[in-house]
């Protein structure tokens, strides 16, 4: 069932239907698409906020961690009064009273082969906003298996990368295609590598505006390439890379 632009959802997304490149016809794009958002930190908290304020109609999101204290510093959905209890319970809660037309659906678990096979089907765009290279990969294997469009984000430090892969293209590298190993969990360890908070909200946001050209078909999207950002130098670049020969998404 497709979801309508009302009188009240008219004046909620006033400023962006105005954009010439979204319109009332690319608000009903946004309203009409299911995106699937697997971890709810850093990334994922600033991911489901801009989204779920741009009108998505549909979030799902996977998560089986409870707030603690050290998240609060840089995931921008949590305060001092939700900790200890589930991310997403909080983010459900937080996304309804931000925009009640939101339609949520949560996944208290961790991510396996299993229950993402069957978890991945009803969503037409992934964002990664986990923190370990085991989940990335696995997003990675079933958004290509699927077709899906995967936009993927990863931050340290003062470092922030973000992907954007759509598998609906057959010549789309995949994350293997660029990472030559499966790197360490260590380098997203913030516990042990440290992170500056705002690096969080500025990758997370450019995840969600990754998600919203897709959806709209605007502008130039970072399909084929990687976005870096360092904070310390405030340098943004971007660097191509290709299907790998060897790579098993040459098999889809």
């Amino acid at each position: 069932m497709k979801n309508n632009l009302n009188k009240n959802n008219i004046e909620r997304y006033s400023r962006q239907i105005i954009l010439k490149n979204v319109g009332v016809i690319g608000q009903k794009k946004i309203l009409n698409t299911k995106v699937l958002i697997v971890g709810v930190g850093g990334l994922g908290c600033p991911i489901a906020d801009y989204l779920s304020r741009a009108g998505v109609g549909t979030i799902g999101i996977a998560d089986f961690d409870k707030v603690n204290l050290s998240n609060i510093h840089r995931q921008n959905l949590y305060n001092s009064k939700d900790i200890g209890k589930f991310k997403v319970d909080v983010v459900k809660k937080k996304i309804k009273s931000i925009n009640p037309f939101t339609k949520i659906k949560t996944y208290k678990k961790k991510i396996t082969k299993k229950n993402l096979n069957k978890i991945i089907k009803s969503f037409d765009i992934i964002a990664d906003g986990s923190d370990n290279f085991k989940t990335k990969f696995l997003l990675n294997k079933y958004s290509i298996k699927y077709k899906k469009i995967l936009i993927a984000g990863a931050i340290s430090k003062f470092d922030g990368h973000v992907f954007t892969f759509d598998f609906k293209n057959s010549k789309t590298p995949c994350l293997r295609c660029f990472y030559q190993s499966e790197p360490s969990d260590e380098i997203l360890n913030c516990e042990a590598e440290g992170i500056m908070g705002p690096l969080a909200g500025i990758i997370g946001n450019i995840q969600a505006n990754e998600i919203l050209k897709k959806i709209l078909k605007i502008g130039k999207d970072l399909n084929k390439n990687i976005l870096i950002l360092n904070l310390l130098t405030l340098n943004f670049r971007k660097v191509i890379f290709k299907k790998k020969n060897n790579c098993t998404c040459k098999e889809h």
